[in-house]
């Protein structure tokens, strides 16, 4: 029964953690219309700045300041949110499928740079020996897991909520009206380029968050977690659970990751042994299959984007 337990709150802390980017890609795509194919870059990127400014030092690698917890993450949530920055002011002018080749493109160079700069992140063998916060106070069991799923889920609920205030509001609302008509916005007086912008920074800082809470959970990161198949995985998750609907961000995080621990450990106990070395191309080709066959059944998900309609039956502008 203990088992049970230490799995169920293994599994939703790490869906929470997506749940986290996911709404970052929803404020994104969702109610911006940035089709961001790099979000594994941002996550990334939280993660290791996270753990360079947190971690004790290494031979021949960045790092070792040994910041309070606390301080560590928001750097990490500000190397992401720089990282964007930078990223934003060169690309966000393409549109629709050269933004999401140019954003991938600059996920694989994240990868790339991180298996390769031993100085900067480790190199192919990542980021080892972080000191989990508390750890010494609570040790390394049960208890400190549930303490760390708890205040995970903490950080969820202030980042759905923050983004539901700030899609109600007038900067929300704006954001729609670039999305659907960016001429008409242009008209009325908006500046499309820089909101676009702060939506994408914002977006990202959020992937940051999530990508700093990941590495926090396991203690460790390398380029083995930021491949670009994890980006496939995020938009799956907001494919599914409804593009534009905070809620439906985070359910599609649970079940796409509940679909792909279940196929994992369906694959490994009853495939073949000879099937079973083609474990991880299996579970990509079902995440392909889920994805096809959402855009073709249900092309706004599960739970579809719901606009405010005022009074007189209109939509607000």
């Amino acid at each position: 029964m203990i088992g049970v337990i230490s799995y169920l709150v293994f599994f939703t802390t790490v869906a929470s953690i997506l749940a986290i980017a996911v709404l970052g890609l929803n404020l994104q795509w969702g109610n911006t219309g940035l089709f961001n194919g790099g979000v594994v870059a941002f996550f990334g990127a939280g993660a290791y700045g996270t753990l360079i400014l947190g971690g004790t030092a290494q031979d021949g690698q960045l790092g070792g300041f040994a910041l309070p917890y606390l301080l560590a993450l928001l750097g990490g949530m500000a190397v992401a949110g720089i990282m964007a920055w930078i990223v934003g002011v060169l690309t966000l002018r393409l549109r629709h499928d050269y933004l999401a080749i140019s954003t991938f493109g600059i996920a694989v160079a994240f990868e790339n740079l991180m298996r390769n700069a031993q100085w900067l992140g480790g190199g192919a063998q990542g980021i080892r020996g972080f000191e989990r916060p508390l750890r010494a106070a609570l040790g390394d069991g049960f208890t400190y897991n549930i303490l760390f799923l708890l205040c995970v889920l903490g950080l969820l609920f202030l980042t759905y909520r923050f983004l539901e205030t700030l899609v109600a509001s007038p900067f929300g609302r704006q954001l729609r009206a670039i999305r659907e008509d960016e001429t008409a916005a242009r008209s009325l007086g908006k500046n499309p380029d820089h909101i676009r912008l702060t939506a994408f920074i914002t977006g990202s800082v959020i992937m940051g968050l999530a990508g700093g809470l990941y590495a926090t959970f396991y203690a460790f990161i390398s380029p083995q977690d930021i491949l670009p198949t994890l980006t496939f995985q995020i938009w799956a998750m907001l494919i599914v659970g409804g593009a534009g609907n905070n809620k439906g961000a985070m359910l599609g995080a649970f079940l796409i990751w509940a679909a792909w621990t279940a196929s994992g450990w369906a694959l490994s106990r009853f495939a073949p042994v000879e099937a079973q070395l083609y474990t991880g191309s299996i579970q990509y080709i079902l995440i392909g299959l889920i994805i096809v066959g959402m855009l073709l059944w249900r092309p706004q998900g599960l739970l579809p984007e719901r606009l405010v309609v005022s009074q007189s039956g209109k939509r607000p502008e």
